[in-house]
């Protein structure tokens, strides 16, 4: 394992999006497409079997690739299109995955895997009622599949579930913060006599208080495969939400000279890449801030660790370490991709509300502003101070222009989750992608928009913003720039849910706006598969 770092990489290096549909193929109906001959249908097979050894050795790119060039030889075959939208559906390109999944229903409508395929990105794109249709669809075609019957059931037990949450939320008064406060006042909720761990401090009017020896015995006693008392796991979430509440849903983050910032993607739940990762950053001080670019839970199994070691650090050092919420800080989201099982299996019930409401009050954006006149400016986007500046969200830009660093600032997110239907506004900067087309369109994976490389410019202009960093999505690199050098997507979860294969990455910024991006590889880990507190058809994906 070698780190490696860069502080000014060339754009042919970074990776691009993983796959794009063919147009040809896209219009085409059945109708119009050409006779296939022998001789292409043999290419497309050769084709094909590369692209299935790509995809067994979680080249997923290059897979899809592969698949899509068969395609074009041989378009009636619904195999082709079936195998690329599983490709797809691991590279999280759920929009793309329910087109190729249509298509090859449409060659084959007595396609069992195809509607299975669809079924799945229906729920990963938050819309299991969708699902229960095809996945009744299998059922029809293979009466005696047990697993199918299985996965029916338990989809359409999400679906009740999910209308029974609503009403309930619709009743509750107090929000689970003050729920919480009130089970502690009331004393339900001490520390275990037999714990034999960590222990957290207490001041002199009796309340708990964080150590930076706590923080570290804590990682320690996590990565030895222990646990916390609900209690304390308690105490480091509220510590988090009482800064949290404090900041706007835009952070000004201001790097005095001598001081650097690194910025961390999507870490997902991989708790021993993040201790890799935090021995290649170093703990947040007064010299050097942290910032978590969102999505540090689901997929991964370790998230309550993960989280857990982020709110700790926000709770010892507010000024210093920064946390952005991400998608994955959702309910839907949680629900579907794991955390939700994990925070109740691990700390109960009460635990994951608290969660599930604290994320609602992390901050959406985070403007990171140099203080020292930049070393070349190259045509750089400059404050009005003449000064470097980043734009650091999850996702990315608006589904319209004028968006005002003020307004960002302003928007009252606390106690609200971002919907997957007609985004709020507000909540698109957690959902949208980068594209390499000018303009804005629909998004790969089904929700959202993306938004092209002129789109970005005439944001960056308009507020005086030198670039944009965000996350999001896998880059096999760990990092890629973007939109003539304007968009930068940086990821820190290396070899993502043990399949992916990528790096990770992260992103320092110095006083004059430097950046130095910094590479690095997933870590071993304990024998426990991604996802593992989930059931049902997701948790069968990942393995």
């Amino acid at each position: 394992m070698s780190d490696s770092t860069s502080s000014s990489p060339s754009l042919p290096s970074s990776t691009p999006p993983t796959s794009v549909p063919s147009p040809a193929i896209a219009t085409l109906s059945l109708s119009d497409v050409k006779e296939v001959t022998d001789q292409d249908r043999e290419k497309a097979a050769r084709l094909k079997a590369d692209a299935n050894k790509a995809f067994t050795s979680h080249d997923f790119p290059r897979a899809a690739q592969l698949y899509s060039d068969a395609i074009e030889l041989n378009p009636l075959d619904a195999t082709l299109f079936c195998n690329r939208a599983y490709t797809r559906i691991k590279l999280e390109e759920h929009g793309y995955a329910l087109h190729d999944a249509a298509r090859a229903i449409e060659i084959n409508p007595k396609y069992a895997k195809a509607y299975y395929r669809r079924a799945m990105c229906h729920i990963q794109i938050l819309k299991p009622q969708q699902a229960i249709a095809d996945l009744k669809r299998v059922l029809a075609l293979e009466p005696q599949n047990a697993q199918i019957r299985k996965e029916l059931e338990s989809t359409q037990k999400l679906v009740r579930r999910i209308e029974f949450e609503k009403a309930i939320e619709m009743e509750e008064e107090k929000s689970a913060v003050e729920r919480c406060l009130e089970i502690i006042a009331e004393g339900a909720c001490e520390v275990e006599k037999a714990y034999a761990g960590p222990k957290l401090e207490k001041t002199e009017d009796g309340k708990y208080k964080i150590t930076l020896e706590f923080l570290r015995s804590m990682i320690q006693w996590f990565k030895d495969g222990k646990s916390l008392p609900r209690r304390y796991a308690w105490e480091i979430v509220l510590g988090a939400h009482d800064h949290f509440v404090k900041e706007q849903s835009l952070v000004d983050v201001k790097l005095d000279e001598g001081v650097t910032i690194d910025v961390i993607g999507d870490v997902h739940g991989q708790f021993y890449d993040v201790l890799h990762l935090l021995s290649l950053t170093g703990e947040p001080s007064e010299k050097h801030f942290l910032l978590m670019n969102g999505d540090l839970v689901d997929r991964g199994s370790w998230s309550i660790e993960v989280i857990l070691t982020a709110f700790a650090f926000k709770w010892l050092y507010p000024s210093n370490m920064f946390i952005n919420r991400g998608n994955h800080e959702a309910k839907e989201m949680n629900r579907t991709y794991g955390f939700e099982g994990e925070a109740k299996h691990k700390h109960g019930e009460q635990s994951y509300k608290l969660f599930a409401h604290v994320f609602t009050t992390m901050p959406l954006a985070t403007l990171i502003s140099a203080t020292q006149p930049p070393a070349t400016t190259k045509g750089a986007i400059l404050s009005p101070e003449g000064l470097k500046r980043y734009f650091v969200t999850h996702g990315g830009l608006f589904s319209k222009d004028g968006v005002t660093l003020d307004e960002i600032r302003a928007i009252n997110r606390i106690g609200r989750q971002p919907g997957t239907e007609g985004l709020m506004s507000e909540f698109q900067l957690l959902w949208t992608d980068p594209q390499e087309l000018p303009g804005r369109g629909p998004s790969k994976r089904g929700v959202g928009i993306a938004f092209g490389p002129d789109v970005t410019r005439r944001w960056c202009e308009l507020n005086g913003v030198t670039g944009i960093m965000r996350s999001h999505e896998v880059r096999q690199d760990g990092y890629a720039i973007e939109h003539d050098g304007l968009c930068t997507t940086v990821f820190s979860a290396p070899n993502y849910v043990d399949q992916g294969g990528n790096k990770g990455a992260f992103i320092r910024i110095d006083a004059k706006g430097t950046q130095e991006y910094v590479q690095f590889e997933a870590q071993p880990h304990p024998n426990i598969r991604p996802m593992a507190y989930q059931t049902g058809g997701l948790a069968n994906l990942m393995m």
